[in-house]
């Protein structure tokens, strides 16, 4: 890492640089929408890998360090599954997965594994699934998941507003469709464990999000009433505020997850481990791409087009206040700026109670009127 890449993160960390988030939205989305028809494509093309739990059949699995996949299918002719589908798993066990449930072919493959491996058929562990379990349990991951959106987006649009909700559930469609994608490019087996993974993920990207959007929230109710920043403006300001945050909350995730992956799967041979952690390892990352880039560009869009604020834009225009180089101006959060929004609410305030606010001498810049002297006795 170069000393300019230091300098811009420790700037990042104090606080003395921000990023023109709404500028990189346009590039981002254009990632996006690549990511997300390239996982679609991929859904049409390869398909998903289900695991026998979801579609049903017999899996047996063998230790055999030196056996090849073609071996494999070589041994099997014969057995009625030499079109099965066969993989290697961290390098020393075979596993074979067919459509087949008659105890003389399940016993037939058991057989001819044993003796490819050179062991007994004690080795050869077998799990056969009925077709009914798995539909039943795909039903259930597929209800689990309805519920969880449903429940979050009441949550949300009542905790902060429905455009937020709208935003959220964006961002965690955007994240699973990719994650999903993922598995489906690169042909991972989806399992139960994974399924959970994927479930995690999206209380991991939510959570992010709502972490986003109460900064926003915080910021646009202290700045918004000066009238002098458009929303996307305010939602750049919070975005730059959590964004170290953030970055800090997915390394921290990310530190564990990657451990349980390289020591799980390979070191100790776990495959349920690697299934878990591949998919929470590209949730997180995922997760926090998309509250920064998806959910809060979705918010600032819908925002932009209330009357308020397409008021305060058209303002902003005419005083010609939009930032050089066609960036987005930075919103000065320091006291005088909340100072004047303090002013502009406590004025708002006494108009609508019908009082008028005590003049204060040097109150638009913010200085104290001397006290009057106290006349000399004579």
């Amino acid at each position: 890492m170069t000393g300019w890449s230091l300098g811009v993160l420790g700037s990042l960390y104090r606080g003395q640089q921000q990023i023109d988030f709404p500028r990189l939205w346009r590039r981002a989305l254009v990632g996006s929408l690549a990511a997300v028809v390239v996982s679609v494509a991929s859904f049409g093309i390869r398909g998903i890998d289900l695991g026998i739990e979801f579609e049903g059949g017999t899996s047996w699995e063998v230790p055999a360090p030196q056996v090849s996949v073609a071996e494999a299918r070589d041994a099997l002719r014969g057995t009625g599954a030499a079109d099965a589908k066969i993989q290697t798993l961290g390098g020393d066990t075979i596993r074979v997965r067919a459509d087949i449930e008659a105890p003389t072919a399940v016993d037939s493959v058991r057989n001819a594994l044993a003796d490819l491996a050179g062991v007994t058929t004690d080795d050869v562990s077998v799990t056969t699934v009925g077709p009914s379990w798995g539909s039943e349990i795909t039903g259930k991951a597929r209800n689990a998941l309805i519920t969880f959106f449903a429940l979050i987006a009441v949550y949300i649009a009542i905790r902060l507003e429905w455009k937020m909700a709208v935003g959220a559930l964006v961002a965690v469609v955007h994240d699973i469709v990719v994650s999903v994608g993922f598995y489906s490019v690169f042909q991972f087996e989806v399992t139960p464990a994974t399924v959970i993974a994927f479930l995690t993920i999206m209380g991991y990207s939510l959570y992010d999000t709502i972490v986003v959007y109460d900064k926003v929230r915080e910021v646009v109710g202290r700045v918004s009433a000066t009238g002098r920043y458009t929303y996307t403006e305010m939602m750049n300001l919070s975005l730059n505020q959590v964004l170290m945050r953030s970055v800090n909350t997915s390394i921290t995730s990310m530190i564990p997850v990657a451990s349980m992956l390289v020591i799980g799967s390979f070191v100790l041979g776990a495959v349920t481990l690697q299934e878990f952690a591949v998919a929470l390892l590209v949730g997180i990352v995922v997760g926090t791409y998309s509250s920064l880039f998806v959910a809060a560009a979705v918010v600032a869009r819908m925002k932009e087009r209330e009357p308020a604020y397409v008021e305060i834009a058209e303002r902003v225009r005419l005083r010609g206040g939009g930032a050089a180089g066609g960036g987005t101006r930075t919103v000065a959060a320091d006291d005088a700026v909340l100072g004047e929004a303090a002013a502009a609410k406590r004025s708002t305030t006494a108009r609508k109670s019908g009082t008028a606010p005590r003049a204060a001498a040097g109150s638009a810049t913010g200085a104290i009127p001397p006290r009057p002297r106290k006349k000399k006795k004579r």
